[in-house]
């Protein structure tokens, strides 16, 4: 694993440690947590899918 796929990963976890305490602290409700847990795994996904394709 070269240094073109550590940089994003960690600025992906860096920003993950950032956002995930205001995302919890608003999403109260089990239902609205997931639906927005779901929307932010596809955000997540596809940056990692596009990172994967453009460092290859």
């Amino acid at each position: 694993m070269g240094l073109e796929q550590i940089v994003p990963t960690l600025a992906l976890i860096a920003v993950l440690i950032l956002v995930l305490p205001g995302f919890i602290r608003t999403n109260i409700k089990e239902k609205l947590f997931l639906k927005n847990l779901i929307i932010w795994g596809i955000i997540v996904l596809l940056l990692v899918i596009i990172l994967v394709l453009v460092f290859e």
